[in-house]
């Protein structure tokens, strides 16, 4: 499992800045990362840029020999990136057969290990995790001091949303070999799940001098993503889906890069990152769930549904399920929307039985379609735990849902805290924030929040974009009253 030799696909090219988003962002410097596409000086030429870039595989390539499967699952793994479902059966079959004869190596329970997260994280099925659990913790009473094992706990507590566990394995991991670089993505994850965002981008800084190629780049996007710097996210992944060294890992990138247009709400280019990403790996089950979403924000219904049943069959994720049941109720389908909201609660009692902790979606579910005083000690209970900007949003949600819009409105601008949080432009988010503020009589910010919202992305949401609507046409145009917020007041933001 060590993990210092770059492969041939991780490679790096020269390194470049990144630039400015114009997006409001503090003027601090990005980390340098590597870039393999040519950027135009307007932002519509370099959004344009990176859609070529990314799709398709180009036809002029030499090809390489193809590894192995098992060979393939085990660079994948070794590496912290996405492997093909199959090569992952391949791999597990290869190392219990070898750990019947050789129990005592410990390398290979690390491999197995990962594996199993691996497997549960690509299909939803939290079965895998307690297999991963008891292979890892063998490694480690094989060899105690065992990075490669330590690396494998740390994406099993990220799998699991335990960010506390994830960060100290990681941690533990580095302390081992400080020059483990697939340590880095994992303490990476646990910092932004517990809304320690600097500390999140001083790991990204030390992972970008340790290491390049598209598994960093990938991680970068992320990162850049969550501080609202849209182009050098899409340009990162756009580097690592060049680079990636398998259709499983490069579908893997496409899907992310899907998952930011659909952000920002270009439907056209969101769907054929989608589409891509599903053509090279059909067990790529996110690229077909945010076909699902794309779809019926085009109005596309039956293929949109289509798409989220398929993607629930081979990949139940509670989040799904909810996302299924609001687009059904946004068509006046309420029985089949119920359906789906009991297949959520059954999802999420059996990912608690493997050690998930779903507690976020499922606070997100019982304040808008179930027991909003749940919601609320269930969130507020999350929050205590891993204080993230996601967790922040919906505990703000659901006091505003149960009635408490002060201490709502509280959570709403940590969620939407440009300065302090993670940055991320969320249309839910600014809608959310734009609801609490219209209950609490603050029409002029009200207002302006809900228009952010819908200029964010103007398909966010098959219930909330006819909400913000409605509000903003009963809201009217602004008056002299609308007095804007204070320095005070805008400082909190």
């Amino acid at each position: 499992m060590e993990n210092r030799t770059v492969s041939a696909a991780e490679s790096g090219a020269p390194q470049g800045d990144a630039p400015d988003d114009g997006q409001g962002s503090t003027p601090e410097r990005r980390p340098r990362v590597p870039r393999r596409v040519l950027i135009a000086s307007a932002a519509g030429c370099a959004v344009l840029g990176v859609v070529l870039a990314l799709l398709p595989w180009g036809s002029g390539r030499t090809a390489a020999p193809v590894p192995a499967p098992g060979a393939q699952a085990l660079a994948a793994v070794s590496s912290g990136v996405p492997a093909a479902l199959p090569d992952l059966a391949v791999l597990i079959e290869e190392r219990e057969t070898l750990l019947r004869r050789h129990p005592k190596d410990a390398a290979s329970w690390a491999v197995l290990g990962a594996a199993y997260v691996e497997q549960g994280r690509r299909t939803a099925q939290p079965v895998y995790y307690p297999k991963a659990e008891k292979a890892l913790r063998t490694s480690l009473r094989v060899r105690a001091r065992n990075a490669g094992a330590m690396d494998g706990m740390a994406a099993l507590a990220n799998a699991r949303r335990d960010f506390r566990a994830a960060r100290n394995w990681s941690e533990a991991a580095l302390e081992v070999d400080r020059r483990r670089w697939s340590a880095y993505p994992q303490l990476i994850d646990a910092h932004t799940g517990l809304g320690d965002y600097k500390a999140a981008k001083r790991t990204l800084d030390r992972l970008l001098k340790l290491h390049s190629g598209p598994a960093v780049r990938a991680r970068a996007a992320a990162l850049y993503r969550d501080r609202g710097w849209r182009e050098d996210a899409a340009v990162a992944l756009s580097d690592a889906a060049a680079g990636a060294g398998s259709p499983a890992e490069r579908a893997a990138y496409l899907e992310r890069a899907g998952q930011l247009a659909w952000e920002r709400g270009d439907l056209d280019v969101a769907l054929r990152y989608f589409q891509e990403a599903v053509r090279l790996d059909p067990d790529q089950r996110a690229a077909l769930a945010g076909q699902g979403r794309t779809l019926a924000a085009l109005g596309r219904t039956t293929e949109a549904l289509n798409a989220y049943r398929v993607a629930f069959a081979k990949q139940p994720c509670p989040e799904y399920a909810l996302e299924l049941g609001e687009l059904y109720e946004s068509l006046g389908l309420g029985q089949a929307a119920r359906v789906q909201y009991d297949l959520l609660r059954e999802r999420a009692a059996r990912a608690a039985a493997g050690g998930v902790d779903e507690e976020l979606v499922l606070g997100r579910f019982e304040a808008d379609h179930g027991d909003v005083e749940s919601a609320v000690r269930r969130l507020r209970a999350e929050w205590r735990r891993q204080p993230g900007i996601a967790v922040a949003d919906a505990l703000g949600w659901a006091l505003h849902r149960a009635g408490e819009g002060k201490e709502a409105l509280k959570f709403a601008r940590v969620a939407t805290d440009r300065a302090h949080g993670g940055g991320v432009r969320s249309a839910l988010y600014v809608y959310h924030r734009g609801l609490i503020e219209r209950e609490l009589d603050m029409p002029g910010p009200a207002r302006r929040h809900l228009q952010e919202a819908l200029r964010i992305n103007p398909h966010f949401s098959p219930t909330g974009v006819p909400a913000a609507d409605a509000v903003l046409q009963e809201l009217g145009e602004p008056s002299m009253e609308d007095v804007p917020e204070t320095d005070k007041e805008a400082g909190k933001d």
